[in-house]
Order: C-alpha cells, then sequence, then structure tokens
C-alpha cells in the first residue's frame, strides 16, 4: 500500500483534506480570519505541489502503479471538491459554479472508468484545454482562499472570481470534448 514515495505522496494529499477544511473549523482566539486564509492557501498549495511531484518521480523512478494511477486523480478530485465546498460555505464562491465543476469532475471520472472498461483509454486521455482549466481553477481557488489583496495592484478577490469563472467555462467546454471524443465508442439500446 505504501510501497513507494509517489504513491506515499498521494496519500499525504488525502490527508491533507481533512486539515484543510478543519482550519476554517478553528475558533478565531485560536487562529485569526487573515491566518486562517493563508493557512488554508498554504495547506491547499502543498497539496497541489504533491500532485505535481508524486506524477513526476513516478515517472522518473519508474513507480508507477495502477493503484497510484486511480489514487492520484481521485485525491486532486477530493482536494478540490472539498475547497470549493470550503470556499461556497464561508462565502467566496458561487455554489452553481462549484456543482458544475464538482459535477463535471465525477461525470469524466465516470467516463474515463468505463472507457477504460472498454479498452478505450487513449479516447479520453487529458487533453490541452483539462490542463489550461486545470491551471485556472488552481488560481481560482488560491486566489478565493487569500481573499486578501496580496499582490499588489491586483484584487486577489476579483481575480479569484474571474479565475473561477474562466475554470467553469473551460469545465463545461472540457466535458464536451471527452463526451465528443467517447461518442463513437457509446452504443445504443440493442446495439
Amino acid at each position: 500500500m505504501f510501497s513507494n514515495i509517489p504513491l506515499l505522496l498521494t496519500w499525504l494529499r488525502i490527508v491533507l483534506i481533512p486539515v484543510f477544511v478543519a482550519v476554517y473549523y478553528l475558533p478565531d482566539a485560536w487562529l485569526g480570519p487573515v491566518a486562517k486564509n493563508w493557512t488554508a492557501m498554504t495547506v491547499f498549495s502543498v497539496a497541489e505541489i504533491t500532485d505535481w511531484l508524486d506524477g513526476y518521480l513516478g515517472r522518473r523512478w519508474g513507480e508507477v502503479s495502477a493503484f497510484g494511477a486511480f489514487l492520484d486523480p481521485v485525491a486532486d478530485k477530493l482536494m478540490v471538491a472539498a475547497a470549493l465546498i470550503v470556499l461556497v460555505w464561508i462565502g467566496r464562491a458561487e455554489a452553481y459554479l462549484a456543482i458544475a465543476i464538482i459535477g463535471r469532475e465525477i461525470a469524466i471520472s465516470a467516463l474515463r472508468e468505463w472507457m477504460a472498461q472498454l479498452g478505450q483509454t487513449k479516447s479520453v486521455a487529458v487533453a490541452f484545454i483539462g490542463k489550461v482549466k486545470t491551471v485556472a481553477q488552481m488560481t481560482a481557488i488560491i486566489a478565493l482562499l487569500l481573499w486578501e489583496d496580496v499582490i499588489p495592484g491586483v484584487s486577489t478577490p476579483l481575480l479569484g472570481k474571474f479565475a473561477l469563472w474562466v475554470a467553469a467555462i473551460l469545465t463545461l467546454w472540457s466535458m464536451f470534448h471527452y463526451l465528443k471524443l467517447a461518442a463513437p465508442h457509446i452504443e445504443g439500446p440493442g446495439e
């Protein structure tokens, strides 16, 4: 189960999810609002860095396993879902945008699983638009977690809200892209 460093990093990302959520449950006397923002942003950023690092190390060291390939995207989607839910809860993100993003992640994960059963995994491999969506999504979440204007001349809340809209639009666009790629493999009733 914990046979290699890349897999350990994936498990670390899963363990960080309740830590991330717990930050906003701490009393303000223990951790003030600004400190909560920075702590949550740091935990989220560490999790996202481990997402990149586990893939890089797994490929470089040849420690890619079927279980790791399954668990890695699950860990990433759980962290993003937790972050979006927290952002809705603290009033920094719109619920409909979070639902669109989380719903797409569930739908595309199911589609990829189904396509894998058909032996068509490459038909729905990650496309460039999915990578751009991920960058917009990470930018949005980090900016909305910070919430304070920490970049001179840039409104971090405005940047976060704009990036979240971009992420949501790209989320839907990429979902239709993947569905279009999968369409030739979908059989109708009785076929």
